[in-house]
């Protein structure tokens, strides 16, 4: 399904042949090789560096080597075209009848269109979100939280196995806090009239717990002392977040298949030391005191370090305090230390995590841990993920985390839906700050990437139902009958299996967005020359023939488009209002 896979396997045989026959050394390694569209699309559908890849190992003149190559090509089915260029490279001309196919292809493929076996269902953990239980989702988790869930989409298209895993913080002083501003709730629900001091959570998102404590326990707790409550308040509250962080994940239309405590690690902390210290890694000594801030895992006394320099990251790396308490920094590496000793039948090929902006300071001690643990078999692909501004008209949109008034996730999902906010998310690389404008977002015009891409879809949908008010009757569609320009547009469409493997492997689903946008604007310029010529518009009463030659371009277009936001989890609009 990969028209570039399949050249390159064209370009490898034309090679092999020249082996054969003396041309070329034998047994010459093609690794090198590349298939892949030319920038310039007037040169060609295609363009391999075959020759310059080969030329100093076969010690042959890189011209030379091409003029033989381009000559065994031009023998080949579906090359209409190979022309040498400059020093040795290429360009690779496939005939209409290549394109013919590809619309079929993409029609006959239907959702499976693109679909990708590169993962080899090679095993993945994708953990992303992982919000403290503290407080409902806001958009400072939506970003991660769909770049997350777009990489799973992804990866799974691709063919990986892929599980979506969210970490409960669920331990540390901050829940002690939680449950603390819960009981103050719960009394609260009593009947009491109370002030939240300053150190406890004020938002109002824990006035429901409150009131389902006071349901259940009554008056049993109010006075009693702390040790009686904290830890069944901690536990319950809790989950009773977590039941709400999972319902607003769902509104993005986000399941996660894991979710993790940090609480149940309890002695994995210690045999995830001990395999790093059975490694030789672990030792006991004085870290300089940071630049700057100091760190919350530096003191200025002996501690348990680990060596983490040996992998990469610039420091070693404070896994035990000189009191004996772990540091953030060892449960953590205790989590991925569990992640890599699920078992035989949950064994991890690749791990990769969706970070905020603020943890990029933990990439390379991470990615040093994981490194360690796994001997370097399993590697650890951290993203980073920028802060999102929300503006309405241009104007910041005032929140206070402090008095409990910031912007929930459901609440912007309820104003401009799931799709919208999906796919705003993607529109820039996740490293780059973003602009969330909720004017903008819903704006129906050129300058919104959501809308754009959906009206593409929406215009294709449109087209049966034309065709059917025009009354109609479509021949057999004689896809010949199409020109260069509508042909453009599959050429791009047709790259669509290379971009889902090229993005997954770097794991980046923003590329499928920012492709989706390209694809619409090709098509919304075919679209629009109809407006100029009639004789180029879709649906023509008086040529059923030319008419089901374009229905069937336009849909496979639209397949294209539906499978590519399928991948980022957004829905293909089948009209626009």
């Amino acid at each position: 399904m990969n028209l570039f896979a399949e050249y390159a396997a064209v370009v490898k045989a034309a090679l092999d042949e020249l082996m054969a026959a003396g041309t070329l050394p034998a047994g010459l390694s093609t690794t090198a090789v590349t298939v892949e569209p030319p920038r310039d699309p007037s040169h060609g559908d295609l363009a391999t560096n075959a020759a310059m890849a080969l030329a100093r190992p076969a010690a042959m003149n890189p011209r030379q080597l091409a003029e033989a190559l381009a000559a065994s090509l031009r023998t080949k089915p579906g090359i209409a075209a190979a022309e040498v260029a400059g020093p040795g490279f290429i360009n690779l001309k496939l005939a209409d009848s290549v394109w013919h196919d590809q619309i079929r292809a993409m029609l006959d493929g239907g959702a499976d269109y693109g679909r990708s076996t590169a993962g080899q269902d090679k095993r993945i953990n994708v953990e992303y979100v992982s919000a403290n239980p503290t407080g409902p989702m806001h958009m400072g988790h939506c970003r991660g939280a769909v770049v997350g869930d777009a990489l799973a989409g992804l990866l799974e298209f691709a063919g990986w196995d892929v599980t979506k895993e969210y970490y409960i913080n669920d331990a540390g002083g901050q829940v002690d806090t939680l449950a603390r501003s819960a009981h103050l709730r719960y009394r609260e629900a009593l009947g009491e009239t109370i002030e939240i001091p300053e150190g406890l959570y004020p938002g109002d998102y824990l006035v429901p717990v409150g009131q389902a404590f006071a349901a259940e326990f009554g008056a049993r707790y109010v006075g009693a002392p702390e040790e009686e409550w904290l830890a069944l308040f901690r536990t319950r509250t809790v989950a009773l977040m977590m039941e709400r962080i999972r319902a607003d994940l769902a509104l993005l239309g986000i399941r996660q298949d894991v979710f993790f405590s940090e609480a149940s690690l309890g002695s994995k902390v210690q045999e995830a030391l001990d395999t790093l210290a059975a490694k030789g890694l672990i030792y006991e000594g004085m870290l300089e005191k940071p630049k700057g801030e100091a760190a919350d895992d530096w003191e200025p006394r002996p501690q348990t370090l680990f060596r983490s320099t040996q992998f990469g990251d610039d420091q070693d790396r404070a896994m035990q305090k000189s009191n004996g308490s772990w540091t953030y920094f060892a449960g953590d590496v205790a989590y991925h230390w569990d992640k890599l000793n699920r078992g035989p039948n949950c064994q991890y090929s690749a791990l990769v995590n969706i970070f905020g902006a603020d943890h990029a300071g933990y990439v390379k001690r991470m990615t040093a841990a994981v490194k360690a643990l796994s001997d370097g078999q399993v590697p650890l692909d951290i993203k980073i993920v920028n802060l999102v501004k929300l503006l309405r008209a241009g104007e910041p949109v005032k929140m206070s985390k402090r008095a409990g008034t910031f912007v929930t996730l459901g609440e912007v999902v309820e104003e401009v839906g799931k799709d919208v906010v999906r796919f705003v998310m993607l529109t820039k690389r996740p490293e780059s700050p973003m602009d969330f404008d909720f004017a903008k977002v819903v704006e129906q015009s050129r300058d919104n990437p959501v809308f754009y891409v959906q009206y593409a879809h929406a215009r294709i949908a449109s087209l049966g139902r034309k065709v059917a008010e025009a009354g109609l009757s479509l021949p057999e569609a004689d896809l010949s009958l199409l020109d260069a320009d509508e042909l453009a547009v599959v050429k791009l469409a047709a790259t669509f299996p290379r971009l889902v493997e090229q993005a997954a492997d770097a794991r980046e689903p923003h590329r499928i967005a920012f492709w989706l946008g390209d694809l619409a604007a090709a098509f919304h310029s075919q679209w629009n020359a109809g407006n100029d010529d009639p004789a180029k518009r879709f649906v023509l009463a008086d040529r059923p023939d030319l008419t089901a030659a374009r229905l069937a371009m336009a849909r496979a277009v639209g397949q294209v488009i539906k499978n590519g936001l399928a991948v980022i989890g957004v829905a293909a609009a089948e009209e626009l209002h």
